[in-house]
């Protein structure tokens, strides 16, 4: 399985970053994925499950900063803004320590969908990661990524990982 996203001189382009522009923000943060295309899947796939980790964000945050999880994708390419497209089950990202430590409510908006890339010291790699799953997993909107790993186990068909640039 290969996995393609079409950058802008070399970086995820401006308009899924903190350079997005305002009809592609939710409370001001950039909320409207990027385009996958997604080549070879192996016979059998019943769904596919993406992720999108900062690793780069250790040294700023203290741990590596989960921007997208999304399961039950349907097998094909996962289009722009997928969330619009109500396919699949939204996880959860790393906003969600915020809503914790600040004792609010959550905000599936915000703390369930895609949230672009944003590095406030540097140009960052993003780990984009495509699983190809030969069942479709017990899981709910919210999902946390210990609960994806978990529940994929056995059922990985293939996987397909691209490392992608951000600017700052």
């Amino acid at each position: 399985m290969d996995i393609h996203v079409t950058l802008d001189n070399g970086f995820i382009p401006d308009k899924y970053t903190k350079f997005a522009p305002s009809h592609y923000r939710t409370n001001d943060m950039p909320t409207v994925n990027f385009p996958v295309t997604i080549t070879d899947i192996p016979e059998g796939t019943q769904s596919l499950s993406v992720s999108l980790i900062d690793y780069d964000a250790v040294p700023v945050t203290g741990f590596p900063w989960i921007h997208w999880l999304a399961a039950n994708l349907p097998v094909s390419n996962i289009p722009e803004n997928l969330r619009a497209t109500k396919q699949g089950i939204s996880g959860t990202n790393s906003t969600w320590h915020m809503v914790q430590k600040a004792n609010e409510p959550a905000n599936p908006d915000i703390n369930q969908a895609y949230i672009g890339p944003m590095p406030p010291d540097q140009t960052h790699n993003y780990t984009l990661s495509v699983f190809a799953l030969d069942t479709k997993l017990d899981i709910t909107d919210g999902f946390f990524l210990n609960e994806l790993r978990t529940k994929s186990n056995g059922h990985v068909l293939a996987m397909a990982i691209s490392e992608l640039p951000a600017r700052n």
